[in-house]
């Protein structure tokens, strides 16, 4: 089977936790892939959701992981995306619901806001759980569909 691969971006408030959870993936059966930010020089998080969402549109990466301060402003910028479905989460169970029902391909995480062992939690959750498909998979159509007019 071949590994697959998780594509991490944040921003100068997200590079801590970045880089705790970059070192879980290989644990977690997991490549990564690391767009930056590489250190706490005050950098754009927007520039960081075009890394990823180009790197996820290229094939290069299965998933993506990104983070800021609050994950607020990076989720936004990523749903700018037509192809990314960003869903920015505070625990395990809005982690599983986002992949579930969802089909989130983007985990947002708030740097700030959020425990390393939580945020831990929601990546594993987040890796671990299939879209569920059925009449969801109508509902992420819809979303597809609109981000594209």
């Amino acid at each position: 089977m071949t590994q697959r691969t998780l594509a991490l971006a944040s921003d100068h408030g997200g590079i801590e936790l970045k880089t705790l959870l970059a070192a879980d993936l290989s644990g977690l059966g997991w490549r990564g892939l690391d767009l930056g930010t590489d250190g706490p020089a005050s950098v754009d998080y927007p520039d960081f959701a075009l890394k990823l969402a180009r790197a996820l549109k290229a094939g290069e990466a299965d998933l993506g992981l990104l983070i800021c301060g609050s994950g607020i402003g990076i989720s936004i910028a990523a749903n700018r995306h037509a192809h990314i479905r960003a869903a920015l989460v505070h625990d395990g169970y809005g982690a599983r619901m986002c992949r579930l029902h969802n089909d989130a391909n983007v985990l947002v995480l708030g740097g700030r806001t959020i425990g390393p062992e939580v945020a831990r939690d929601c990546l594993r959750v987040f890796l671990e759980t299939p879209f569920e498909g059925g009449r969801h998979a109508r509902r992420v159509a819809m979303l597809s569909e609109y981000g594209e007019k």
